[in-house]
């Protein structure tokens, strides 16, 4: 060939967000790399435009603009390889080390690339071959994904009574606001009291006073959020999706589409409620096509904060990704005591990602120093810094509660509640690891904390040992005249790598 397409930078310019969108494409949807690779583009042909006036050749520009694009889009992910990596006690791993040695890789590639006599074009050739095939690889794993999934449509969908709820609703005398605010990783009293040697009962006692019903034997039914939330808020148990996608299945969609498009929304709508929808950053619960009302604070979502942590943005990440992340959820604590001024009744959805990691408060609600961002791993043996995360949240759910019940005319139904516990545990005890947990790590991760406000005399149908996938049976027995019958408080454990594995633990964690 005498002349070589100059696309190599184009396609460099998306393969990293499309090789880490195959590689997560159960977790995150597709319009969440669209405005990444748009920018990636957009910077690609702006490199090339500049560069290829400046070197008066596309070909040796197009060699740069990939140049850049690879290393720009390889440095989180060589950071990542080597940061425990040390020789005689000296530590490769770090920005101050990686960043110059990236600096003069490019600067030395630059200079070659301009001083070279020769055309190039055979070189630019093969980083044709090899984005095409970076790329169709990609595209590959992605449609193997999309083939194997299954919609709620395509599974069983287990009790068909929960599925005619709203039909099934009688003359309704409640008109007050229902919140349902998940508290993510948010365990109980006694957990925090054993593996963090933190007595949470200061808030306990505060939400007693306030009128809250707080289940001190509360389990999660799902060690993991995206199978707790589908149960929770469709009111069932969720074991079915493994027949349906397959027990070793890695694909989330059935569940997620539970999530987004639930039992408990769709018969709150059908009474005159309006959904309002508060953003979290995560999967299903980022954004939802049914909300009536959307709050959203904060950039980004989990999908961009993990590829700005693959690219050569790194160092910066703590600007880039903390601040942003923070903002997130100051806003939602914000907007949640701010939403009962909205006119009409209202189903208030917010999944806040605090306590969980990655940890950006201290417990006054000051930006943390030198904190690790990242979500799983051993950043859940940070025990000091997960204490600081229930202290701020302590903080900001008092005040929101204030708010809320001092603005609502209707008094209101709040469910606090957390989706699973911690992990502290799992970090420590490796050997056994998220495969293998002993009874200790299993109590752990499976008890919540989990609150009621009940209005009118609802507490007394609660009960200390209640699990999520009972928490709307009961709202709507009380407040809408329902008879649902109370199902099993069954916990379910399994790990990130075989989520639909299910064993029943609850005897260990009762």
């Amino acid at each position: 060939m005498k002349k070589s397409l100059t696309l190599h930078p184009f396609l460099f310019a998306i393969a990293p967000i499309l090789f880490l969108f195959s590689y997560n494409v159960g977790e995150v949807s597709f319009s969440d790399i669209v405005i990444p690779s748009l920018v990636s583009l957009g910077a690609a042909l702006v490199l090339l435009v500049l560069s290829g006036l400046i070197l008066k050749d596309f070909v040796k520009a197009g060699v740069f603009v990939s140049l850049a694009l690879i290393l720009f889009y390889s440095y989180g992910h060589v950071y990542g390889i080597i940061s425990d990596w040390r020789i005689a006690g000296f530590a490769l791993g770090k920005n101050k080390y990686l960043f110059p040695l990236w600096g003069i890789i490019f600067i030395f590639g630059t200079y070659l690339i301009y001083r070279t006599k020769f055309t190039l074009r055979n070189l630019a050739s093969l980083l044709n071959v090899m984005a095409v095939a970076s790329v169709v690889i990609s595209l590959f794993n992605v449609g193997v994904y999309s083939l194997g999934t299954g919609t709620v449509s395509q599974v069983k969908t287990g009790d068909e009574r929960v599925e005619t709820a709203a039909d099934r609703t009688a003359a309704v005398s409640f008109d007050g606001d229902i919140y349902y605010i998940i508290l993510d990783g948010y365990a109980n009293a006694a957990t925090l009291q054993r593996e963090f040697n933190f007595d949470d009962q200061t808030f306990i006692d505060y939400l007693t006073q306030k009128g809250f019903y707080v289940a001190s034997e509360s389990r999660s039914n799902y060690a993991l959020t995206f199978l707790s939330l589908a149960s929770s808020l469709n009111m069932k148990f969720v074991n079915y999706l493994a027949e349906g996608v397959g027990g070793n299945s890695l694909d989330r969609k059935a569940a997620y589409d539970l999530i987004t498009d639930n039992e408990v929304m769709k018969s709150l709508k059908s009474h005159g409620y309006k959904f309002v929808h508060f953003s979290s950053g995560w999967g299903p619960t980022d954004k939802n096509r049914n909300a009536d009302v959307s709050f959203k604070s904060g950039a980004g979502n989990e999908f961009l904060m993990i590829l700005i942590q693959t690219t050569i943005l790194r160092p910066l990440e703590k600007y880039l990704v903390g601040d942003f992340a923070r903002k997130k959820i100051l806003g939602a604590f914000e907007g949640l005591a701010e939403v009962s001024k909205i006119e009409g009744k209202k189903f208030v959805f917010a999944h806040i990602n605090c306590p969980h990691p990655p940890y950006l408060f201290g417990a006054n609600g000051e930006a943390t120093s030198g904190a690790l961002l990242a979500m799983s791993g051993d950043v859940w043996a940070q025990t000091q810094n997960y204490v600081n995360q229930v202290m701020f949240v302590n903080g900001k759910v008092e005040k929101m509660v204030d708010e809320i019940l001092a603005n609502s005319q209707v008094a209101p139904i709040i469910i606090l509640q957390g989706d699973h516990g911690s992990a502290s545990l799992f970090s420590i005890n490796k050997e056994l690891g998220w495969e293998h947990p002993d009874e200790a790590m299993l109590e752990e991760r499976m008890r919540i904390f989990n609150a009621y406000y009940f209005p009118n005399g609802g507490d007394s149908v609660l009960y200390p040992g209640i699990t999520p996938v009972n928490t709307f049976r009961l709202v709507f027995n009380k407040y809408f005249n329902t008879d649902f019958e109370l199902l099993d408080d069954i916990s379910y454990y399994s790990s990130y790598e075989e989520p639909y594995v299910l064993k029943d633990v609850t005897a260990e964690v009762r």
